[in-house]
């Protein structure tokens, strides 16, 4: 049935297409059955004598017999667009349209009176994809219900990349971009980007795209927070859904509140869009999803560049688990801090380890309830994080014990900045917490203020916020001030407190008057908890969780600049050519334990595994962070070295550290000696108790790189190859010319593609010309290279002349038309779309001078991958070959040089050496420089052994160059050959046998 619906050359009418559609409708799993045939209507009326070909929910398809570009697509188009805003009208609910000739599928809904096109979807007739056809359409029907949560159907059909979040996504553009201008949404939008500025820092633009994808999410998370606690979403109205009218009356405080994204129900059309995204929602059947769920749609719906530009790696339930149950040893006396809590892994297990032990002790449940706002906390800087946190938090408690008898609580997970790059100790005096709402009508600052002891019981401090903006938003008269005394008493307001908290309230009354208030508590709350818990007497007993890896060279310039300063003051930045590796993470922890942490507090953080061993951390494993404002000091108390496990649980490496906050004449590097764990853990493994038995834990000494006194002395000859990137501005492919030709000395060129590139050039056309021979070059780039051998080199458009780059003012480039048009259109190209302000063309290419080194180039050099599994490396005798920055490489004096040092370098021997020094990604691959660590001695002609593993590295380059490979296979695949090859070789144990005396 999809073959014929998707053969637009079939001799097919509409109404069979009709049909067709209708039973496809009808047979996927869209919630649909013969049972219930009405649910799908062909040639539905739509007035006026016009029939709408297929009405299904809210969705109208229009079938044509082919879809064809120009007036008859538009008049298609005009046709669906009159039935979208017709059926709209008719019920108060959004629609959506769809285009389709069965081949094309075309989804549209109204933008203002526009129709706009949100999305397409090919379906081939030769092999038709059932499965992506059905997740778009399924996208734009949401008719399924009672959908398992589990995280691939999350994903598919709530995800970034799905049909549903691009509807959403374009209808709330299109509703902020109508009403922007609006006071409700400007107030919205500038206290958001106030609260974010200070939170995220230099990582935050104020970008309206930005503050649409927010309240998407959002909102998106309030009706979620609905439905994981068995709220029917679909019965309340919108301004409930969004105010968490429903929370408030439970006094469950903190899930959902009044916040910067309400905004959607105060503009004609929010209520529409809010009843739109809470059917897409309800799709699911929320009552049987886990907490790890929240992960999952966090991970799905905010995309990995913003994800990898935060630095966030999620931690998995069992190793969450394990870690909060090894340093919680007390709950019900400990107060434990997640200071970047992400989706709320560690608060939910460190809320069930409470609760465990609170019902042990027979604490009564609502004394539990209370405490235990206060025992467990979270902080994290991204708004949406920190609304499924909250929901974490609700799920970890327990639709059983929220139902029992029981007092207010608030949930105690807070929008902020853990790290503090921007202080606001201005938030608090000696007496009470403050505010600044602005200016009222004449221009005199209005100020919040409240006495700063009702921050310590922040269920309390909420309800004291939210109850007087609750008595300030209700009528009154404007010559009778409205009596707060009977509020005074419900809340135990002291007398003494009593005079600043009716200044605020009659603030906030002045605020409502002017439309400016709803969002204080919110604002307040947010902005003020990190820094109230950086106060000696508010500090906590347990850090735990897993900070940002966010690493130095993919910070915004204005962060690295902090970066550096923060990381200076405490002797953490080791800076040279380790600047681009440090990491975020190191820092944070130093900066929570300074400003989070009691004196003797314990702490346990899940970091990059190279916190363990690697020189750019060095500063950090000793223990002593110099502050002038605040030193700090801790002693480590153990590791667990987390980088052998398979699969990894995160893409990097990872391990943990834990510690204890000290003083200077107590403080204590870290050991040594860590905990390695080993073994296989299967994806789907949640809980500790499934995954102990299969980890072997054993103690295992720490190799930190390499010292000056053990390097080789090739270290400072090999060099890192010429940064040739952009690629589509450089690589290409050549043709003679046809049978014309072009000439002597000149070749059409195409720049080559390939699937590996990047956005945006990936999207840019190719470049074409026709170039002078001499300017095109051989290139080795990192896949060119296997051990002992290498590949064909690729070609590519370098403005050569001799040993210098032709460019820049007075070079002789113009002297060569073609070359120069060829770098005038890669010029244009990347100054229109280079994402760094600081490099040219031209500089780019030479970043670090790795192509000026490389001229004249030597007739023979050594080259070595700059990343792997295993080290490859190989001789290089074509002098007109450029290396590119994904090898090194260094002059060799003679053949039996470069034998030497390929037997040492491509021995398995030396790989398993080297592996501890190497930077870790997914698995150990970051080789760099690293080999030279160990003590490999200069080639000597005279040494016996020497001379010996050359004869021995001369027998594989011939097995080597003798092997069949086959053309168009993966280098990766190439490499395995290879070294299968020559693992079978009878010069292998002796090698293996020589590296390792050498170097071990």
């Amino acid at each position: 049935m999809l073959a014929r619906i998707a053969d637009r050359r079939a001799g097919r009418s509409e109404a069979t297409l009709q049909a067709d559609i209708r039973q496809l409708l009808l047979a996927g799993d869209f919630g649909l059955s013969d049972g219930h045939l009405d649910d799908v209507d062909l040639e539905a009326p739509a007035g006026g004598g016009r029939r709408i070909d297929i009405e299904v929910g809210y969705t109208l398809i229009e079938v044509k017999r082919r879809l064809q570009t120009g007036r008859p697509l538009l008049e298609a188009e005009r046709q669906l667009g009159g039935y979208v805003r017709s059926r709209s009208l008719e019920s108060g609910q959004r629609y959506v349209g769809i285009l389709t000739d069965g081949a094309t599928w075309r989804a549209y809904q109204l933008t203002g009176e526009a129709l706009a096109l949100i999305d397409t979807h090919t379906l081939a007739a030769s092999r038709p994809d059932g499965l992506a056809l059905f997740y778009w359409l399924e996208g734009v029907l949401a008719t399924s219900q009672r959908v398992r949560p589990a995280p691939a159907e999350v994903a598919r059909r709530l995800g970034a990349q799905s049909t549903s979040h691009k509807l959403d996504r374009a209808a709330l553009a299109a509703l902020y971009s109508e009403h922007e201008h609006l006071p409700t949404v400007k107030l919205k939008r500038e206290l958001w980007a106030k609260l974010l500025d200070s939170a995220l820092g230099t990582q935050f633009v104020d970008k309206p795209d930005l503050f649409v994808e927010h309240t998407l999410l959002m909102n998106s998370a309030y009706i979620i927070a609905h439905l994981v606690v068995g709220i029917d979403a679909l019965e309340l109205q919108p301004q409930d859904l969004i105010t968490g009218q429903r929370f408030d009356q439970a006094r469950v405080l903190g899930v959902v509140e009044h916040d910067f994204f309400g905004w959607t129900t105060e503009v004609p059309g929010g209520r529409e869009f809010i009843q739109g995204l809470t059917r897409r929602l309800a799709r699911f059947d929320w009552l049987r999803a886990d907490h790890d769920i929240l992960k999952v749609l966090y991970e799905s719906m905010i995309g990995p560049d913003t994800r990898k530009r935060m630095g966030e790696y999620y931690t998995p339930d069992w190793l969450a688990e394990h870690l909060v149950d090894t340093v919680v040893t007390d709950p019900l006396r400990q107060r434990v801090l997640d200071p970047a809590c992400g989706s709320g892994t560690f608060l939910f297990h460190a809320v069930r380890r409470y609760l465990a032990a609170a019902e042990t002790e027979g604490v009564p449940l609502d004394a539990a309830l209370t405490q235990l706002t206060h025992h467990v906390v979270g902080v994290d800087l991204h708004p949406v994080a920190v609304a499924l946190a909250r929901v974490t938090y609700l799920l970890a408690i327990g639709h059983q014990r929220l139902t029992d008898q029981r007092g207010a609580i608030t949930i105690p997970v807070y929008l902020g900045d853990s790290m503090q790059w921007r202080e606001r100790r201005d938030l608090f005096t000696e007496e009470h917490v403050r505010i600044s709402a602005g200016y009222n009508a004449s221009k005199e600052e209005e100020w919040l203020r409240f006495p700063r002891t009702l921050l310590d019981e922040p269920s309390r401090f909420d309800q004291i916020v939210a109850g007087l903006a609750s008595i300030a938003a209700k009528p009154r008269d404007p010559d009778i001030p409205p009596s707060l005394a009977a509020f005074f008493h419900h809340m135990r307001i002291e007398p003494n407190d009593q005079p600043m908290i009716r200044g605020t309230f009659e603030a906030m009354c002045r605020l409502h008057d002017e439309g400016r208030d709803h969002i204080w508590s919110y604002y307040l709350r947010n902005l003020a908890r990190p820094v109230w818990l950086a106060m000696n007497e508010n500090r906590v007993d347990i850090l735990v969780g897993n900070p940002p890896w966010l690493s130095y060279r993919h910070m915004p310039r204005d962060m690295q600049t902090r970066f550096r300063e923060l990381s200076r003051d405490r002797g953490l930045w080791h800076g040279r050519e380790f600047a681009t590796n440090q990491d975020l993470s190191a820092l944070f922890v130093a900066r929570a334990v300074q400003q989070y942490l009691r004196d003797d507090g314990s702490f346990a953080f899940v970091l990059p595994n190279s916190v363990l061993d690697r020189e750019y951390f060095e500063g950090f494993r000793r223990g002593w962070y110099e502050d002038t404002a605040e030193p700090t000091a801790v002693t480590f108390t153990a590791s667990w070295d987390l980088r052998r496990l398979r699969p990894h649980p995160f893409p990097r490496g990872a391990g943990v550290v834990f510690g204890d906050r000290a003083t200077l004449s107590t403080y204590r590097g870290l050991p040594t000696v860590t905990e390695r764990w080993t073994g296989r853990v299967p994806t789907e493994a949640k809980s500790w108790r499934q995954v102990e038995p299969l980890i072997t834990r054993e103690a295992a000494d720490l190799v930190a790189g390499g010292s000056a006194l053990s390097e080789s002395p090739y270290k400072p000859q090999f060099t890192q190859g010429a940064t040739i990137v952009p690629r589509v501005l450089f690589f290409v492919e050549t043709d003679t010319g046809g049978r014309l030709g072009l000439g002597a000395g000149r070749h059409a060129v195409r720049s080559a593609r390939s699937n590996l590139e990047k956005a945006p050039w990936k999207d840019l056309p190719a470049l074409e010309g026709v170039v002078e021979s001499e300017f095109i070059r051989p290139v080795l780039l990192g896949e060119s290279l296997l051990p002992y051998r290498v590949l064909p080199a690729k070609k590519a458009v370098l403005p050569l002349d001799g040993s210098a780059l032709m460019t820049g003012p007075g070079s002789r480039l113009d002297y060569y038309f073609g070359v120069a048009e060829w770098w005038q259109k890669a010029e244009a190209t990347w100054e229109a779309h280079r994402s760094s302000a600081r490099l040219t063309l031209a500089e780019r290419l030479d970043f670090h001078r790795g192509l000026a080194a490389q001229l004249p180039a030597p007739p023979l050099r050594l080259v070595h991958g700059k990343a792997g599994m295993h080290v490859a490396a190989a001789i290089v005798n074509d002098p007109a070959a450029i290396i590119d920055h994904k090898l090194y490489w260094a002059p060799i004096a003679s053949w039996e040089e470069g034998l030497y040092l390929s037997a040492i370098l491509n021995s398995g021997a030396l790989t398993e050496l080297v592996r501890p020094m190497m930077s870790y990604g997914k698995d150990e691959r970051d080789i760099d420089k690293h080999v030279w660590k160990l003590p490999i001695p200069q080639y000597d002609d005279g040494n016996a052994l020497h001379r010996r593993l050359a004869e021995l590295g001369q027998q594989q380059s011939e097995n080597a160059a003798g092997l069949h490979l086959t053309d168009g296979t993966n280098f990766v695949v190439l490499r395995r050959q290879v070294r299968a090859e020559l693992a079978r070789h009878p010069a292998t144990p002796e090698i293996e046998a020589v590296v390792m005396e050498m170097l071990g």
